[in-house]
């Protein structure tokens, strides 16, 4: 996923306000999985011997990254509902210095929230670990039952009220191309199309998020309904398989990856190149 920002940075072609998103989301992907995973394996598998201030760093990072990326796929849908409900105004309503704004608030807040969230533990790490060797980041029951609220309740009803509006337009368009009521606009009608792949291609990546965080939520608020490592395994699951869903349905990655392993970004002009 890191590969989002290599192609972004010399590739012209890509910037475009969703692709700053998926940028957004290749970062939270990456950190998740260099810095949270093998923490969160090692977590599990071993007693702790890093200490009580790496405990809670690790806590803090983890539940930020996850609300950086979460905020990111809300932002993602509020763009596919831009995109296809409201494309008349979209190209000036949501462009790419907006976009960047907004992607550095959500980091910001998911970064400053967590600090409120482990208040305790910044102020005294290791506060509940009742024996050397363990690493216990705790959250009282009423912020735990707020944090499901923001993190999960909150945005993932926005996520799927933004998408089936969506996909009801979409519906509604393919309908009207189907019945050629509008032959003058068969340019329009293509860009539409082009707009309906985003979409759907974005609708897959949101499903799979959709997946892979709830078993770990709904084992926040309902305790013993699932096992925590399958919980865990699915969470750790979603940054990786995320390059494939990529990979698999856009064209432009496919040729991004041959642009990189082939060293060809290197060369002089590369930033031009035709990508889509």
């Amino acid at each position: 996923m890191i590969l989002h920002y290599v192609l972004l940075c010399p590739c012209r072609q890509l910037h475009t306000p969703t692709n700053l998103l998926l940028l957004s989301l290749a970062v939270s992907d990456f950190l998740m999985g260099l810095v949270v995973t093998p923490l969160q394996v090692y977590r599990r598998i071993s007693c702790w011997y890093l200490g009580n201030h790496i405990c809670f760093l690790q806590g803090y990072v983890t539940f930020s990254i996850i609300s950086a990326s979460i905020a990111g796929m809300v932002l993602i849908s509020a763009d596919r509902y831009a995109a296809i409900c409201d494309p008349l105004h979209y190209s000036t309503r949501v462009t790419v210095s907006r976009v960047k704004k907004c992607v550095c608030l959500c980091w910001f807040c998911a970064f400053t929230y967590n600090i409120i969230l482990f208040r305790e533990e910044l102020i005294k790490p290791g506060l509940y670990n009742s024996c050397y060797g363990m690493c216990v980041v705790y959250i009282d029951r009423i912020m735990s039952y707020v944090d499901v609220a923001l993190t999960f309740v909150v945005p993932f009803s926005s996520i799927i009220f933004l998408y089936m509006r969506v996909f009801l337009t979409a519906v509604s368009q393919a309908r009207a191309m189907r019945s050629h009521v509008a032959a003058v606009t068969l340019h329009h009608s293509g860009t539409k199309r082009s707009e309906l792949k985003a979409a759907r291609t974005l609708g897959v990546v949101v499903a799979w998020f959709l997946i892979c965080f709830l078993p770990y939520y709904l084992l926040t608020l309902i305790p013993y309904t699932l096992p925590a490592v399958f919980s865990l395994f699915l969470l750790c699951l979603s940054p990786f398989l995320n390059p494939v869903i990529y990979a698999l349905f856009y064209p432009w990655f496919r040729k991004a990856l041959r642009l990189i392993f082939s060293l060809q970004i290197l060369q002089p002009g590369s930033c031009e190149t035709n990508m889509l």
